[in-house]
């Protein structure tokens, strides 16, 4: 009566063999023909998937680790497409929040916030207009996984203010931000400074997560090697660390006139001036003019001193010998004289022919219609008008008028004389800002190449609706 029991063991105990033996083979064939960490990076990403689907808050900071450290991080896995890092978190928050709000689960009912409505709207217009452009361009597979990407980014929102109901827990995502951004700056900062033969090979062994390689990971001003080279870290683009440092650097300042910071004082100012010194490397101007404006007005709001810090740094780097060619660098962008800002200038011209064009809704995501005009400008503004019209735009710009208005009107009703909420509104507040004035020169906040940075945008958008909330539930 016990052989079927003894034979169901057998059985079971051969399958496991079966399976460690293809698990073995697959992982010797990897070695030999693809590279050879892949088999650790297949382990590695089980177990990240196991801790990140365990918890939604372990989610969230895998989201935030990814998309400041590993933003273009891909699965050694052709599937038609690499998965990306950033994709598979994305993924698994977004599936985790939706299970527990149709189940019911987890802290009182779903939360909308005053942006709910128009976030939704811009979210559904985005939908309109790819559809809509499907007739002047087909999508490609690409370009269909990369639009997916930007509506994760934008829904990103809603799981922000509905998963970070706590004081404690928006302390924790904005530390992880703090953290993650100076890991990001230290990064750049050291692989500026070395030999430029070990920041190529250190670089290029991101070559397995299909991060490019060789002399292409190294930038320079008008991509000429005779000029300055500029920071990259692990965004492989210098503007796009410089919108990255906008937005860490401004969640990071306030925190050294906190009266209860979030960290020790010292180890603050260490970050701050990392950050700093890491978005003057990038050299990208209008990402370090977003910053200055941003803080600028969080010391007209609250952090006096910050003037006093940013008017001394100023006069040094004006002064010191060896930033002159920097100072030069910012004057050209100001006098159109070189060719970077020039070539920006008639991307204005061209951007503003397709939009009198096509001016509601757009020509979509997948390109121009028409054969004298392209799809792409370094303006986010712009390149949203090209793609969803003026009426995308105008409600983008309606959603983050909203923003601030309920910003400011929390800061009134209490915010700020709240020790823990006040820095971290107000570097909320200023980052978003920031990436705002950047956007002026920039496309990356809303461009389906660079999908991680419209999620820590949204992210941002977010974390200051929570922190409103905190102060005034019933005003939500």
């Amino acid at each position: 009566m016990q052989f079927p029991l003894i034979e169901s063991r057998h059985r079971s105990l051969l399958s496991l063999l079966a399976l460690a033996a293809a698990l073995a083979i697959a992982g010797a064939a990897s070695i030999a023909f693809v590279h050879p960490l892949v088999p650790f990076a297949a382990i590695v990403g089980v177990i990240a998937a196991a801790v990140v689907m365990s918890n939604i808050d372990f989610g969230l900071y895998a989201v935030i680790a990814v998309a400041v450290l590993l933003p273009f991080g891909a699965l050694p896995i052709n599937l038609g497409f690499n998965p990306t890092f950033l994709d598979l978190a994305l993924i698994a928050v977004i599936a985790m929040w939706f299970a527990r709000v149709t189940t019911r689960q987890g802290e009182g009912g779903f939360v909308a916030t005053p942006l709910g409505l128009p976030v939704f709207a811009f979210f559904v217009l985005a939908c309109f207009s790819f559809i809509a452009g499907l007739a002047y361009a087909p999508a490609t597979t690409q370009v269909l996984r990369q639009f997916a990407e930007v509506l994760a980014a934008i829904s990103f929102f809603f799981v922000i203010v509905n998963v970070v109901r706590t004081r404690d827990a928006l302390r924790q995502f904005v530390l992880a931000l703090m953290i993650a951004g100076f890991i990001s700056a230290a990064i750049g900062i050291i692989l500026y400074f070395i030999p430029r033969d070990w920041t190529i090979t250190l670089l290029s062994a991101l070559r397995v997560f299909k991060y490019p390689t060789g002399d292409r990971v190294l930038r320079f001003i008008e991509d000429d090697p005779a000029n300055p080279m500029r920071a990259v870290s692990t965004s492989v683009d210098p503007n796009v660390l410089g919108g990255l440092m906008i937005l860490v650097t401004a969640l990071t300042v306030p925190q050294l006139f906190a009266d209860k910071p979030l960290l020790p004082r010292k180890l603050i100012v260490v970050m701050a001036l990392t950050m700093g010194a890491c978005m003057i490397l990038t050299f990208s101007r209008g990402a370090l003019l977003g910053l200055v404006l941003a803080l600028a007005v969080i010391s007209t709001v609250r952090y006096r001193p910050i003037i006093a810090l940013l008017i001394l740094g100023a006069a040094v780097f004006m002064l010191l010998p060896f930033t002159q060619e920097y100072v030069g660098h910012l004057l050209d962008a100001f006098t159109i004289s070189d060719r970077a800002t020039q070539m920006r200038v008639g991307e204005y011209k061209d951007a503003l022919i397709l939009i009198s064009r096509y001016p509601f809704f757009g020509v979509g995501f997948g390109g121009s219609p028409d054969v004298d005009t392209y799809l792409g400008v370094s303006n986010v503004y712009l390149l949203m008008a090209e793609e969803m019209g003026l009426i995308g735009v105008s409600v983008f710009l309606i959603t983050l008028g909203l923003f601030f208005y309920h910003a400011f009107q929390g800061w009134r009703a209490g915010i700020s004389r709240d020790a823990f909420l006040a820095p971290i509104l107000l570097g909320v507040a200023g980052a978003v800002l920031g990436a705002l004035i950047g956007g002026l020169t920039d496309h990356y906040f809303f461009n389906l190449k660079f999908p991680h940075s419209a999620v820590l945008f949204w992210l941002y958008m977010g974390l200051g609706m929570v922190a409103v909330r905190l102060k005034n539930p019933e005003g939500f």
